[in-house]
């Protein structure tokens, strides 16, 4: 079948619509539209109470019903003006065929990795996650893609296929997590009573836990400190709360105990490039020279 007699089929017949048929065509589209609404939501209801999906796959699967119910209903009217809807449904199946054939490879992608997302559920509506350096809370996996807010109120979307494809960071799925703190100690400063107070720190702070019990370990022996990490669990809820509390509280207690936290530095030493210099003087402080007679 040609593109033209698919355009021929198409062809909407207006000499057969009629006043009649425009009116009942809108009473349908009208109470086709709240049926629509009715079923919909008395779906989502059984399907949240009866099968305890979870919410994001209920969501998943009342957008994709809803989708189907509404392409009835367009058909339905269509048919109730006088239009001959299975010519239309072979014209529009031939032109999302050559729309296909030129390239949908992408949109197809994102359409199954969608499925395999909801069904699967690596990641889920309210979660935290970073993928390919992109970061936010998950508000909503649609279809094609997924739904995330940034801590400054940013919306993004992301193809679902590049979820689905690549390392996805969840920062929220775990009950508990740890957090490090970082902070170098002066080499002149007494070791043991920097680690003794980063302790007492994190043991003192009301939502660090008991269990695993907080450490503090040497990291590194850099050029001008030693560098300490203090590791401590918490609920992942606070993990925020403790990183900035930590960060602030070790800088007061360090000051208060006498711990020194150096800044960076670097020795420069110009003996050897004096002593150089000297030698290409002579004895009277000027540059040596050859005179020719």
């Amino acid at each position: 079948m040609e593109i033209a007699d698919i355009l021929n089929i198409t062809t909407i017949p207006l000499s057969e619509i009629t006043l009649e048929r425009v009116v009942l065509a809108v009473i349908v589209a009208v109470i086709g539209w709240i049926v629509v609404r009715l079923i919909i939501s008395a779906f989502t209801k059984a399907l949240s109470r009866a099968s305890r999906l979870p919410e994001l796959i209920v969501e998943f699967l009342t957008r994709f019903f809803s989708i189907l119910l509404y392409v009835i209903l367009v058909l339905v009217v269509l048919a109730t003006i006088g239009i001959d809807v299975s010519s239309m449904v072979i014209g529009l199946s031939a032109a999302i065929g050559l729309i296909l054939g030129f390239g949908l490879q992408d949109t197809i992608t994102n359409l199954a990795a969608g499925v395999w997302v909801a069904a699967l559920r690596p990641i889920d509506k309210g979660e935290f996650i970073e993928v390919k350096g992109i970061s936010g809370k998950v508000v909503a996996v649609g279809i094609m893609a997924t739904e995330l807010v940034k801590p400054d109120n940013t919306y993004i979307t992301i193809p679902n296929s590049l979820i689905w494809g690549s390392p996805v960071i969840n920062s929220t799925r775990m009950e508990t997590r740890r957090v490090e703190v970082r902070v170098r100690v002066a080499y002149g400063s007494d070791l043991n009573l920097a680690i003794r107070v980063a302790t007492d720190l994190m043991k003192a702070h009301e939502a660090v836990l008991p269990s695993p019990k907080p450490v503090v370990v040497v990291t590194e022996l850099a050029d001008s400190s030693v560098n300490l990490a203090l590791r401590a669990w918490t609920e992942t809820p606070d993990y925020w709360g403790v990183q900035w509390d930590l960060n602030r509280d070790i800088v007061l207690a360090y000051r208060e105990a006498g711990v020194e936290i150096p800044l960076p530095q670097m020795d420069v030493h110009l003996d050897e490039m004096r002593q150089s210099h000297s030698l290409s003087m002579g004895d009277t402080g000027t540059p040596r020279s050859k005179i020719r007679g």
